[in-house]
């Protein structure tokens, strides 16, 4: 009996394939969302381990507990001031990195 090797694909080719190559409006979208979500899942996880709730750092922060959750669950574009608030209640460092891509700027 006779078994066909499978063929294995890397992240990269199948996100190419099913969302995109990168630069098309869909992948930049996809990848978008999946920062958010991760930015939200940091933001839910530092919470946890300072044993604090959702209600307790939004008072610390200025908002309500219905903010913290839909930064939690990435429902909402919260502003960069507000997540920088966040991360200084929670007493964590923020690091952003930023990488300037090999294009061309075209100016009107």
């Amino acid at each position: 009996m006779k078994t066909e090797a499978l063929k294995t694909y890397s992240l990269e080719e199948m996100l190419d394939k099913h969302i995109g190559k990168p630069g098309t409006p869909k992948r930049e979208a996809f990848e978008n969302e999946l920062r958010l979500d991760l930015l939200g899942e940091a933001i839910k996880q530092a919470r946890k381990d300072r044993n604090l709730t959702q209600e307790q750092l939004g008072l610390l922060v200025g908002v309500k507990k219905a903010q913290i959750s839909k930064l939690e669950n990435s429902l909402t574009d919260a502003r960069f001031e507000t997540i920088i608030k966040v991360f200084k209640a929670l007493n964590a460092k923020v690091n952003f990195n930023v990488e300037l891509l090999d294009q061309t700027i075209k100016l009107a």
